[in-house]
């Protein structure tokens, strides 16, 4: 039974999922933390096994506390630091979760810094009908959850209060608990379009392809993958300064928000780029630099292999099959 904060397991989840890894006898154990009681119980299960044990952990969060959102997400970081101190390795996607966990007790060789990674040959600039499609001459996007920790209610007061004009066009591809109280006040008259979820990744990358400025507002984030893709579409990209996605589009690769005044900051920058369109063109082929760069997915497959490796050369334990 799962739910967007927590995963909850039943009573008998970690019986059973100790005896199928007492069944697998896997080299390593990789576990992506979901906020649920098993993520506490593992390292206990594994040290029983002698099984090495890593785990992703990525709650998001707002390097500077600036706001309710990223006081509570905080929280997550001081409950699991005792744990993750248990585990062989924790990987997080930026130094900035490596230092917050390290203050917290945990040993920094025990954590991993591996960035999110993109397949930047499938998230590549290319051919799009977007701008015939919706007749427009600019294209601004945002895609991601709607909901209160995206912060896409200042996003949506900036784009109106800017009177982009009809021959812009905002694109929101997501959904989530506040869309529909938002369509009420933002829609088609203000040239806000409503897509709703996409499942189709040939759709999301099509979107992204025709796309001018890609926008996250967010008050909390982890590594955002929809920024990623954005960047590698090449597509100029806007975000605030939560969680990593600052740390992404330092040096020139993006425009960084504070996330105390977005708003504000997207009513100045909405018209630089709809005025400015060679803005959005240099900023996207440096965003695709950045992340053939720094966020590849061969980058992240390789750093995770070398991780494992690490780890089972400490336990003096041979992988199998070597």
């Amino acid at each position: 039974m799962k739910s967007t904060l927590y995963t909850i397991p039943t009573l008998r989840s970690s019986k059973v999922l100790a005896r199928s890894l007492w069944q697998l006898q896997p080299d390593v154990v990789h576990a992506s933390l979901t906020l649920s009681p098993l993520d506490f119980l593992l390292p206990e299960i594994c040290e029983e096994l002698n099984l090495p044990l890593v785990a992703t952990f990525h709650p998001p969060f707002d390097r500077k506390l600036r706001n309710i959102t990223s006081g509570t997400q905080h929280l997550a970081y001081q409950l699991y630091a005792p744990f993750l101190a248990n585990y062989d390795s924790s990987i997080v996607f930026s130094q900035i979760q490596s230092d917050i966990l390290v203050r917290l007790g945990v040993p920094e060789s025990r954590v991993a810094v591996i960035p999110n990674g993109v397949d930047a040959q499938k998230y590549s600039p290319g051919p799009s009908n977007l701008k015939q499609e919706f007749e427009a001459e600019r294209i601004f996007v945002y895609q991601g959850r709607i909901a209160p920790e995206k912060n896409v209610e200042a996003l949506l007061k900036a784009w109106k209060q800017s009177e982009m004009g009809p021959g812009c066009k905002l694109l929101m591809v997501g959904t989530g608990p506040l869309a529909s109280s938002l369509k009420m006040f933002y829609g088609p008259e203000q040239g806000v379009i409503w897509l709703g979820f996409i499942a189709d990744e040939q759709r999301r990358i099509e979107i992204l392809r025709g796309a001018d400025v890609f926008i996250l507002p967010s008050l909390v984030e982890g590594l955002s993958l929809s920024l990623l893709e954005a960047m590698a579409c090449g597509v100029a990209c806007i975000a605030t300064d939560a969680g990593a996605d600052g740390e992404v589009l330092e040096a020139g690769a993006g425009v960084i928000l504070n996330t105390n005044r977005v708003t504000s900051q997207l009513r100045t920058l909405l018209p630089l780029f709809r005025d400015h369109p060679e803005m959005a063109v240099l900023l996207g082929q440096k965003a695709r630099r950045r992340v053939l760069e720094r966020y590849t997915l061969s980058r992240n497959i390789s750093q995770v292999e070398r991780l494992y490796a690490k780890i089972l050369q400490q336990r003096q334990i041979p992988l199998t099959g070597t």
